[in-house]
Order: structure tokens, then C-alpha cells, then sequence
């Protein structure tokens, strides 16, 4: 299958507004704040449209991040983990970013997202499904300073491995090119 699929422009308001601003915290720090528009909005999964917002390429050795790529993120109100579709500038899936985080607060035009440090990369084919920053997540402090959240983090991590392996397909409800099996 391709890992080309058509834009469709869809204009969805998330407490009255059709863009948000995404905050990504770390350590209590705010990590990068960027907009991006709604696409959709469920009540519990919301999902956001925006180009790389970093500086420069972001070569992680199986993947890069790089200006012209397109990300659609979905965040979850309810679940410990977002997930974001990674596009080149020409459309091609290049795979899927999954951080796992505290679930994400909507307020007014800002959806704040905790990263957590653990992270999960899944190939646009669904063949690599890689489990990474383990070490800074032990490192964190997590683990001793809030156990409970250090274990929905872990049972989160898992849980998308396992739909990493299996195909993100029935996590997005279809709305992903590539599903395995």
C-alpha cells in the first residue's frame, strides 16, 4: 500500500475556535508551544494538523524530522499516550511518534501535553517498532516521586507497543494509510 494519501481540509471547533495552540511540558518546563489547526474533536480524542515546529532536522537514525513535514496529532482527555502520524512534504507516510504522556488538558485555545519520557516509533510499514528513552524515563524520577503515574506510563508504553505491532488502525479508527496484518 502507498504511503500517499489526499489532504482533506476539514475545519472542526474545539471550544469555539478551529486552531489551538500545542504546549509540550517536560519536567514542569514548558519543551515547545506551536499552533496548529483541528481537525477533529470527539470529546475524548482530539486531532491537530501542524508542520514540524522545531528548528532545522531531527535525525533520530531511523527517522528525521526535518521542515515540510506534516504531523497530524491525536491527543487523548482519557488515555496516557498521544500519537502523531509523520508525513514528508510530498505526502509519504514516514511513520508514526507516540509519546507517552499524562492525558492532554484542553483549556480555551491550548491543549497541554506532559511527556512522560518514554516514546514509541512505528514504521510506515509497521515492520520497526521501536521502544525508546527508557533510560531517561528511569532517570526521571518518576518512578519514586508519583508510582502510580510511572506504572499507567509503563501500562501505556506496552499497550502501544502492542498496537504498534498489531496495526494503529483500530486505535485511530481508520484514519491512518497503513495498517498491518
Amino acid at each position: 500500500m502507498s504511503g500517499r494519501s489526499v489532504e482533506v481540509e476539514v475545519e472542526v471547533e474545539v471550544e469555539g475556535r478551529s486552531a489551538v495552540e500545542v504546549v509540550l511540558v517536560k519536567g514542569g518546563r514548558t519543551k515547545i508551544r506551536y499552533p496548529a489547526d483541528v481537525v477533529a474533536d470527539d470529546g475524548s480524542r482530539l486531532t491537530v494538523r501542524a508542520p514540524w515546529a522545531a528548528d532545522g532536522v531531527r535525525d533520530f537514525g531511523f527517522v528525521r524530522f526535518e521542515p515540510g513535514d506534516v504531523f497530524v496529532e491525536h491527543y487523548w482527555r482519557d488515555r496516557w499516550f498521544a500519537v502523531k502520524e509523520v508525513r514528508s512534504s510530498d505526502g509519504t507516510l514516514k511513520g508514526w511518534y507516540c509519546d507517552i504522556t499524562r492525558p492532554a488538558v484542553v483549556d480555551g485555545c491550548e491543549v497541554v501535553v506532559e511527556d512522560l519520557d518514554l516514546d514509541l516509533w512505528v514504521s510506515a510499514d509497521g515492520s520497526e517498532v521501536l521502544r525508546l528513552d527508557e533510560d531517561e524515563f528511569a532517570a526521571s524520577g518518576l518512578a519514586a516521586a508519583d508510582p502510580a503515574a510511572a506504572a499507567r506510563a509503563v501500562t501505556a508504553l506496552d499497550e502501544l507497543e502492542h498496537l504498534g505491532r498489531e496495526g494503529l488502525v483500530r486505535l485511530l479508527g481508520g484514519r491512518t494509510a497503513v495498517s498491518r496484518g
